[in-house]
């Protein structure tokens, strides 16, 4: 009977154990078949390059560029950043790199595993970084910062390092891979329309608006002689003005009548 006992308990270990570490069992993410590399970055939010889960990146920059790629995420989804910066040789000392991911709002995601933040020293000849994001869900309130579906942009960057390495030139390796896709969850709601940035300026007009001159000529025919309302000497005068009408009043209040 204790046998049958342990056997249980042990039945039952193992199921829990199993159930407690799923992430523990996920491969980290690979290529796509048949996708095609991508060998360019983009410099701020607005001109991020796009790039799928499973397109390898694989681009020439310098440090102290600010790389941005964005992807686009739905409800149910979990993904997960690797990235690769290889050095030249001969750097003058330690450096820290970093790797930050943003919703279309441009609000910072929290990574729950990876080294989103490593410093390596002026010997290493590459750096791995990494972020898994949390589960994308359907809906959240408008004042949390839970990741929502829509576009992602994620911003590779140094921000540490000795000035003398500033522009040496560095090889990125970089993969976006779903490592979960649990589909639509039993929250009770659905966002409206997903997040992406808005990537639309304004434009910029080269012309002067013409002036409409008779207007131009009445409005100063009636206030080029007037003082501007703003300066210190009208009020001053105004101020002027009424402490002599108080005081004519209160003599007439305060005089004593003449006698016969």
């Amino acid at each position: 009977m204790r046998t049958a006992l342990f056997r249980s308990m042990a039945a039952l270990l193992a199921a829990g154990g199993a159930a407690l570490l799923p992430a523990a069992a996920v491969a980290a993410p690979t290529p796509s078949p048949g996708a095609t590399p991508v060998n360019r970055a983009g410099t701020s939010f607005l001109t991020a390059t796009p790039i799928t889960a499973g397109q390898p990146v694989r681009v020439d920059a310098s440090i102290g560029d600010h790389l941005y790629w964005s992807f686009t995420a739905t409800a149910g989804q979990v993904h997960e950043i690797n990235a690769t910066v290889a050095f030249p040789k001969g750097r003058s000392g330690a450096s820290t790199w970093t790797v930050d991911v943003f919703d279309g709002l441009r609000r910072r995601q929290a990574c729950t595993a990876g080294a989103q933040t490593p410093t390596v020293d002026a010997k290493a000849s590459t750096v791995a970084l990494g972020c898994t994001l949390r589960e994308v869900r359907p809906w959240a309130e408008p004042w949390s910062a839970d990741p929502l579906p829509g576009t992602y942009v994620i911003r590779l960057s140094v921000i540490d390092l000795p000035e003398p390495d500033l522009g040496a030139p560095i090889d990125v390796d970089l993969l976006v891979g779903t490592v979960a896709d649990r589909g639509a969850s039993a929250d009770d709601g659905e966002l409206a329309a997903p997040l992406v940035p808005n990537t639309k300026a304004g434009t910029v007009l080269n012309a002067v608006p013409p002036v409409d001159a008779e207007a131009d000529d009445e409005s100063d025919s009636l206030t080029d002689w007037l003082p501007d309302l703003g300066s210190r000497w009208v009020w001053t005068g105004i101020g002027g003005a009424l402490a002599a009408v108080a005081g004519v009043f209160g003599f007439a209040l305060t005089r004593r009548p003449r006698r016969r």
